[in-house]
């Protein structure tokens, strides 16, 4: 067990390994948990050089052996973000080059681009790009992040 989780909807182990933090942060589940402990430690691996985090469909195929680098995406860089922060890992310096890389990235018209496929319609047969992916997910990480790091929380209760 390297600590990820398979992902349905989103493009994959990234997003399904954020889901999984988020399910058992709301079960009250200890930061300290050795699930959750394996799950950061496999998230921060996965980090790419310029800070961001990104995966592609070939991470679904069936003889799939663990993590697969691919490009940085916004979306699949919140996810990850969302995933460490749900963790109490939002001072982390793998969350500092995450957030980084999002302001880099974002547009002077505010949003962020994202030609990649990043979400999944059926695992190893098609796959797709919801444009607001790219839109949404990553000023839900900005707005978490402001929000964790200024009022000191380490748990988010709901929303942002």
């Amino acid at each position: 067990d390297d600590g990820s989780w398979y992902g349905r909807w989103g493009m994959n182990y990234v997003y399904g390994t954020w889901s999984v933090l988020c399910a058992l942060s709301a079960a009250g589940m200890s930061p300290d948990a050795p699930e959750i402990r394996r799950a950061v430690a496999w998230l921060i691996a996965a980090q790419n050089e310029d800070g961001g985090w990104g995966e592609t469909g070939d991470s679904y195929r069936l003889d799939h052996r663990g993590l697969e680098r691919a490009p940085s995406t916004a979306s699949q860089t919140a996810w990850a973000l969302l995933g460490l922060m749900t963790a109490g890992e939002e001072r982390n310096p793998a969350v500092e080059r995450g957030i980084d890389y999002l302001v880099r990235r974002q547009g002077a018209d505010g949003f962020w681009r994202e030609p990649q496929f990043t979400a999944t319609g059926f695992p190893r047969v098609f796959y797709l790009r919801y444009h607001g992916y790219a839109k949404f997910f990553p000023l839900w990480a900005l707005a978490r992040y402001r929000n964790f790091t200024q009022s000191g929380e380490r748990r988010a209760r709901f929303g942002m």
